[in-house]
């Protein structure tokens, strides 16, 4: 919306002092031309903006235009920010709002904890892209249209027709009640039922979604994190999932624990290896899991698991036995 653009542009302004026409333009992802429209919309409407020329010239305010929103102490302001930074807002549709309200945090706090707003940034790193290993973390990606329509239904409680492609299936057309967004590790789920069945919908699976106009068919409250847990356990304990019990060298424990599906089980044996027992999505998931681990794993059972890694283990050994 344009009084949005305005109040963002207003608040860059303040924050940043002197911009560029083009510099306004990549910040708010509009045209220079729409920017050139806006400031001449601000100073009818009488903010105190004006033109610097020349080579090195741009917009700014006049000096003083401030104002202050009390209230808030330093740790608070931290925690907002902090709060702000993490990316589950991507996986909903809501980055560019994100990213305005920030700025309006910042312009609202005291002159004496800016300061340390403008560091939060330098000094904190929430969920970065790569972790320690230089695996690239990257979050799905939902089209704006797609993830406006969904979170409209969700927080109107309106039923929601998605055309969704599951896995292996062709893309259909459906019709669903919604109840709920989650984000986890930057993948965003939908929790909705379907003909009164419990369902969950991967949004970056959705093609296109619709809004609709009837009331949907859900309670008035609902337990958010208690749904999810529920459905995960659903999820881990159904389908061709295996069990299988490893002794390992305690360092690579969360190497193993991110792929597996669930940890049931867990102990420490007397010379200090761990001994698990969790759940993979299949035999195929199961094996390339220990496989990553090579020697700091070792899988007890089942047999059949233990005989695929033995026999990948000859056929590599057999190829590098072979003279050159």
């Amino acid at each position: 919306m344009r009084a949005d653009r305005l109040v963002s542009l207003v608040l860059l302004l303040r924050q940043r002092g002197q911009l560029t026409a083009d510099t306004l333009a990549r910040e708010l992802e509009v045209s220079t031309r729409t920017v050139l429209r806006d400031i001449e919309a601000l100073s009818a409407a009488g903010v105190p903006v004006y033109a610097e020329r020349g080579r090195h010239g741009g917009f700014a305010l006049s000096p003083g235009f401030r104002t202050e929103l009390t209230g808030l102490n330093r740790d608070e302001a931290l925690a907002l920010l902090v709060a702000g930074s993490r990316r589950g807002a991507q996986a909903f549709g809501l980055g560019s709002a994100l990213a305005s309200a920030m700025l309006k945090v910042v312009d609202a706090l005291p002159e004496s904890y800016r300061d340390t707003a403008a560091g939060v940034a330098e000094r904190l790193l929430i969920d970065p892209e790569a972790d320690l290993l230089a695996r690239r973390l990257v979050p799905e990606e939902v089209p704006d249209p797609v993830a406006a329509e969904v979170r409209s239904a969700v927080l109107a409680g309106r039923k929601l027709r998605i055309h969704y492609a599951a896995v292996d299936q062709t893309p259909k057309w459906r019709t669903v009640d919604p109840i709920g967004l989650v984000t986890v590790r930057d993948q965003g789920y939908l929790l909705a039922t379907r003909s009164g069945a419990d369902r969950t919908y991967r949004l970056s699976r959705i093609l296109a979604a619709e809004e609709l106009s009837e009331p949907a068919q859900r309670p008035d409250r609902v337990d958010l994190d208690r749904a999810w847990q529920e459905r995960s356990t659903r999820f881990r304990t159904g389908g061709d999932q295996v069990t299988v019990q490893v002794r390992m060298n305690p360092v690579r424990r969360e190497d193993l624990v991110g792929t597996a599906l669930a940890v049931l089980t867990e102990e420490t044996d007397p010379d200090g290896r761990l001994r698990l027992k969790v759940t993979f999505q299949d035999s195929r998931h199961a094996e390339w899991a220990l496989w990553q681990l090579a020697t700091d794993a070792e899988a007890l059972s089942p047999q059949s698991l233990r005989t695929s890694l033995r026999n990948r283990a000859a056929a590599i050994a057999a190829s590098y036995g072979k003279s050159g």
